[in-house]
């Protein structure tokens, strides 16, 4: 079985990798900068940005602490990722990525269930 993923909170109907960057753009356009995604199969997929730098995160079911993409070696930290409740929170540059290698991460997700075979992340289960 081929596994589908939803916005949780916009409609219903499956996105594609094709259709999932414009969803997402769409989405940090009107100021809303965390999205969940939930696929067929339990997992989730989360994305906060910044607008600058993201954090992408896989989980495979409620309560799991996941895994997360990684920037190994970056020095620093952004502020500004701000969470649909209204939390603003602060990353270190390290467990986040730039928004464009974000985007590349989620698309690949989205369209094999998996990292792309040259994404960094970090295991924290």
């Amino acid at each position: 079985m081929i596994e589908s993923w939803v916005i949780n909170d916009d409609s219903p109907v499956p996105v594609s990798s094709a259709v999932v960057l414009e969803a997402l753009r769409s989405r940090i356009d009107s100021g809303q900068l965390e999205t969940w995604l939930t696929s067929s199969s339990g997992r989730s997929l989360a994305f906060v940005t910044n607008t600058e730098r993201a954090m992408v995160m896989l989980l495979e079911d409620e309560g799991d602490p996941g895994e997360h993409a990684v920037a190994p070696g970056a020095k620093g930290s952004s502020d500004g990722f701000v969470l649909s409740n209204g939390q603003s929170d602060e990353y270190p540059d390290e467990d986040t990525v730039p928004i464009r290698e974000a985007f590349r991460l989620v698309e690949h997700i989205i369209g094999t269930g998996s990292w792309p075979a040259d994404a960094r992340w970090a295991v924290d289960r």
